[in-house]
């Protein structure tokens, strides 16, 4: 399952000769939002890509056929870390398989902390993204700004995108949130217990573990009143055993009202 990812979104296009693929258009362009200075001396800025009619990109856990998003800021000046926020995502069925991701006109906020607080920002970013429609194509988008001013004004679709974000675990009243985890052949099989009022039709669960290289399955869910229940597999990608800290355990809700973001999870 894990290679299905790799194969679904190359495929498509290495099936094209070599001239069509020079000459594809990536239905994709981007810019960067300058956005406004913050309180704290922070900057919220923007990433905004807007796609053509038809194409998704991808959330930051894409699902197994989607390509997992990756974020560079190498040659950049004045940032001492960034952080960003990723608007509530829609789900979508590719060749049977279930996709996490956005379609039209994208913005991630993204707050820069920098060494210097009030002095310029040089940003050179770089977007290594999967674009998907019919056929599904690996992009590197490289994008640059020169900030220098104090703006404090926030930024209209930075601004919405930033409201759009999933509720926290308080806002959306979740009262409990375990994890039982249980060895297999593969890795560990984990059931994720919820005290969550239902957020609408279609509830979908999305496990992260929280650590790198480890390949999270799609989850399989039940509510019964207000708990609700997803069951998923992990697998180390080296295929060394397993282990994770609960700690350090992601669980995004996704439903017909609303999204839910679930910071770790205890024993259960």
């Amino acid at each position: 399952m894990k290679s299905t990812l790799t194969a679904f979104a190359f495929t498509a296009l290495m099936s094209l000769p070599a001239g069509a693929q020079d000459q594809f258009e990536i239905p994709v362009t981007g810019e960067i939002l300058p956005g406004w200075q913050q309180s704290d001396g922070s900057r919220m800025i923007g990433l905004r890509m807007k796609l053509a009619p038809g194409w998704k990109t991808y959330w930051r856990t894409p699902g197994d056929a989607g390509i997992p998003p990756r974020f560079a800021w190498s040659g950049s000046q004045n940032i001492a870390s960034t952080s960003i926020t990723w608007p509530t995502p829609s789900v979508f069925l590719t060749s049977g398989m279930r996709t996490i991701g956005y379609t039209g006109d994208v913005v991630l906020p993204v707050v820069i902390s920098p060494h210097r607080k009030g002095g310029p920002i040089t940003l050179e970013a770089q977007l290594d993204i999967g674009v998907c429609a019919d056929i599904c194509v690996p992009h590197r988008m490289e994008l640059s700004a020169v900030i220098d001013d104090t703006n404090t004004k926030p930024t209209p679709a930075i601004a919405a995108a930033l409201a759009a974000r999933p509720y926290t675990a308080t806002e959306a009243g979740v009262t409990s949130a375990s994890c039982a985890l249980r060895p297999t052949a593969e890795g560990l099989a984990i059931t994720a217990t919820l005290g969550l009022p239902s957020i609408g039709e279609s509830e979908v669960v999305i496990i992260e573990p929280g650590q790198p290289g480890i390949w999270m399955s799609e989850t399989k869910t039940h509510r019964t009143g207000s708990t609700l229940t997803a069951v998923g597999e992990m697998e180390a990608n080296s295929g060394a055993p397993v282990a994770i800290k609960r700690s350090d355990v992601r669980i995004t809700v996704l439903g017909k009202n609303h999204a839910v973001d679930i910071r770790g999870c205890v024993a259960g």
